[in-house]
């Protein structure tokens, strides 16, 4: 069993010093060098003159073109290699094309049995009129899904790096680049915002009638936001968008989506009939889940643009 050894003792040992450095106690070059005051730097004429006189020699034999010949050879060079690179590019890009199948053309790869299915089932079987919709949300919609998953990982990435605290946010305020009180940037706001934000529900909402849906709503619905935002600042659209607002739309739209996309995959995938109904082709609400999933996409997509340019601007929604 070890002796234990006194304060005073244990204070002289190297382990003690050490420790003591480690966690920042004590400095051990404090007091063993001479730390003189630093003086002004005062260069001689000698001095200037030769530094002068060494700058115009390094300017005449690297940076004076007509006199250094390597320079000159190396930009024809660059020059000449860039077009010549250029050129093989496009003309490999134009026998590329060459060989491409024909528009039309019965026997081309993209006329298979599944584009006849998109074209022929799309409306039966998804109940949408825009064919495009029906095939990303519905034939393709695992993928959408990751595509969504993507964007909400990428909004988290974003607040975990540049996300600060309510206090840190109150007692290093940043100075606002932006207009305050901008008669005309106001004005601008006051009439575009409105129509932004219906356009892009419209957009949403008839995604799967006409083009649009949930993706291009959602930018329209984040662009929006951040007009505002420029416009009148962060305190005015934080009395209805603030941190809290935006987690509960963020992951509520997400957990909705998910929920929808698994019972979806767990019917096709047993062959049991989905009970979401698909309601009247043509009408606002109908062709069954997609409907609710451009809510939800056009939800993710406005946050995270939105969140995008509040983090990176201040740090905080």
């Amino acid at each position: 069993m070890s002796k234990l050894r006194p304060q005073k003792d244990y204070e002289k040992t190297a382990a003690f010093r050490f420790w003591s450095w480690l966690e920042g106690k004590k400095d051990p070059y404090v007091g063993t060098l001479e730390m003189k005051e630093q003086k002004e730097f005062r260069e001689s004429k000698v001095a200037a003159v030769e530094r002068v006189i060494d700058h115009e020699k390094l300017h005449d034999k690297i940076y004076d073109m007509e006199k250094n010949k390597e320079q000159k050879f190396f930009r024809v060079f660059y020059k000449i290699s860039a077009i010549i690179l250029c050129v093989v590019v496009i003309a490999a890009l134009i026998l590329c094309a060459s060989y491409l199948p024909e528009v039309g053309n019965a026997s081309n790869p993209t006329n298979n049995d599944t584009m006849k299915r998109y074209v022929e089932k799309g409306m039966e079987e998804t109940g949408v009129v825009n064919t495009v919709t029906g095939m990303i949300l519905n034939y393709r919609g695992f993928d959408t899904f990751g595509e969504t998953c993507v964007l909400f990982i990428a909004s988290s990435c974003v607040m975990i790096l540049l996300m600060m605290s309510e206090e840190k946010l109150r007692a290093n305020e940043t100075p606002d680049f932006e207009p305050k009180d901008d008669l005309i940037l106001q004005t601008i706001a006051n009439l575009l915002v409105p129509i932004l934000m219906i356009f892009g529900f419209y957009v949403i909402v008839n995604g799967h009638l006409s083009p649009g849906g949930g993706f291009s709503g959602g930018a329209i619905i984040g662009s929006g936001l951040i007009l505002y935002s420029s416009a009148f600042g962060e305190k005015k659209i934080r009395r209805f968008f603030n941190e809290h607002v935006y987690k509960c739309i963020k992951v509520t739209a997400l957990i909705l989506y998910g929920c929808i996309m698994t019972y979806h995959f767990y019917t096709g995938a047993n062959g049991i009939e989905n009970l979401i109904p698909m309601g009247t082709v043509g009408n606002i609400i109908s062709a069954g889940m997609i409907f609710y999933i451009n809510l939800f996409v056009g939800s993710e997509v406005a946050c995270t643009i939105y969140s995008f340019y509040a983090l990176f601007k201040r740090g905080g929604l």
